[in-house]
């Protein structure tokens, strides 16, 4: 459960405009130590656009972001080093097709974190594991599932020792009987004490992992809860029209 004495995340009134428009208008909360939030409304909501901001992967138009007390907005901010420590999953694997699994999962601890081989490929082992994928280090992507694709990028996050987790729809490219095996892997995250930002489609596993739900359309947060309050008995019409269409 989470941590309410150290918060990883603090975002203040942020704002994306993309030209003329408006994505985010004016997006704060805070997740804490250990926590598990999921996001979740309507598509362009700007939902994705904020877990991107999160990492600077968007350039914000105003606002604050503190990953661990400390602004990742500022000129001259070394992102890279941001990034570090935020593990990023997409919806589409993002896996190098050209490099065998232990050569996706080992390429950015040595090349960033400047990793030996042995321990980067000791500890990518060690990942695929953890992701049910031990005897897939010499295979390439294009020998994988979808599913097993997206295990694997996960081990890969990981494999950078992140202290927060973001994923970006994780299982809307996957066929259905492959949502549930990456859907476990994130749950025995969250039972690690990962703190985890999710954008999901995925309401039951909304409703067993988060801690809490975030509800966005047209760019703001409209509510947050417990699953229980948001998902049982949500305040905003707004929240109650979309849960009706996706319950």
């Amino acid at each position: 459960m989470a941590d309410n004495r150290e918060i990883k995340v603090s975002v203040k009134n942020l704002k994306k405009n993309f030209g003329d428009l408006q994505v985010l208008k004016d997006i704060s909360t805070d997740v804490y130590k250990g926590e598990v939030v999921c996001i979740i409304g309507p598509s362009g909501s700007g939902k994705s656009t904020f877990l991107r901001c999160l990492n600077r992967l968007e350039t914000v138009s105003g606002g604050q972001i503190f990953i661990d007390g400390k602004s990742i907005v500022e000129k001259g901010i070394n992102i890279n080093k941001v990034r570090e420590n935020i593990g990023m999953v997409f919806q589409h694997f993002n896996l190098f097709n050209n490099l065998n699994i232990i050569d996706n999962l080992t390429l950015a601890p040595i090349q960033l974190k400047k990793c030996s081989k042995s321990e980067a490929t000791d500890r990518g082992k060690k990942m695929l594991k953890k992701v049910g994928l031990e005897d897939k280090s010499a295979s390439y992507p294009n020998q994988l599932s979808g599913g097993q694709k997206q295990r694997v990028a996960i081990a890969r996050a990981l494999c950078m020792q992140p202290d927060i987790m973001l994923f970006d729809e994780p299982t809307s490219a996957l066929d259905p009987e492959m949502v549930g095996e990456v859907l476990q892997v994130m749950k025995d995250l969250a039972n690690d004490g990962m703190t985890m930002i999710i954008v999901t489609h995925e309401m039951g596993f909304a409703r067993e992992v988060a801690d809490r739900i975030l509800f966005m359309d047209g760019g703001y947060i409209v509510e947050e809860g417990t699953p229980g309050e948001l998902l049982l008995n949500p305040r905003e019409q707004r929240t109650k029209d979309f849960l009706d269409k996706v319950l």
